[in-house]
C-alpha cells in the first residue's frame, strides 16, 4: 500500500513557498512544499511545517505567518530558507526584508506574498498545519513558480 501512495505522491509537483514567522524577538523561515487554499468562504490557507524545523518552534508562538511565492529564478532564496537551519543561521541577515502586519517578516525579493493570522493549528503527524486568514498581500513580479521538482537538489537544513 505504501508503494502505491508513494507512486501517486511522486506524480505531484506542488509549488514551493517560504514561510516566515516572528515571535517576540525571534525570527525564522523555511521552505515549505505542503500548502494550499483550504476554504473559499471564508478564504483560508494552510501551510504545513515540519516539527523538526526551527520555524515550527517560532511559528507555534506566532500570531501570524507570512507566505512567500518564489519564481524558478529564485532558487538561491529557496536554498537559503530550505537548506540552512535557523538553529545556526540568521537567514534574514542575508536578504532584504521588512516588518509587516502583526510583526511579520516579509521577504522583499519574493515574487508575491501574503500575511495571515493563525486561526488554527492542526496535527498532521510529523507536520503541523497552520490555518491562516489572509490580512495583507502584495506582488512584486510574475513568472513560473518554483515547484518541488525545481528544489529537489536542496538538502533540508533542519536536523533529522
Amino acid at each position: 500500500m505504501t508503494d502505491d501512495v508513494d507512486a501517486f505522491m511522486s506524480r505531484l509537483d506542488p509549488e514551493m513557498c517560504v514561510v516566515t514567522a516572528v515571535a517576540g524577538t525571534e525570527r525564522s523561515g523555511c521552505l515549505v512544499g505542503f500548502s494550499s487554499q483550504c476554504s473559499i468562504h471564508p478564504v483560508r490557507y494552510v501551510v504545513w511545517i515540519s516539527r523538526a524545523n526551527h520555524t515550527y518552534r517560532v511559528a507555534s508562538a506566532a500570531d501570524c505567518l507570512a507566505v512567500h511565492l518564489l519564481t524558478r529564478e529564485q532558487h538561491r532564496l529557496a536554498a537559503l530558507f530550505g537548506g540552512r537551519t535557523g538553529d545556526r543561521t540568521d537567514k534574514f541577515a542575508e536578504v532584504p526584508w521588512r516588518a509587516g502586519p502583526g510583526g511579520s517578516a516579509i521577504l522583499e525579493e519574493a515574487a508575491a506574498w501574503f500575511v495571515g493570522t493563525v486561526e488554527e493549528r492542526v496535527d498532521g503527524g510529523d507536520h503541523v498545519g497552520f490555518v491562516l486568514r489572509p490580512v495583507d498581500w502584495g506582488e512584486r513580479t510574475r513568472g513560473p513558480l518554483l515547484r518541488l521538482d525545481d528544489a529537489l537538489d536542496i538538502t533540508p537544513g533542519h536536523p533529522a
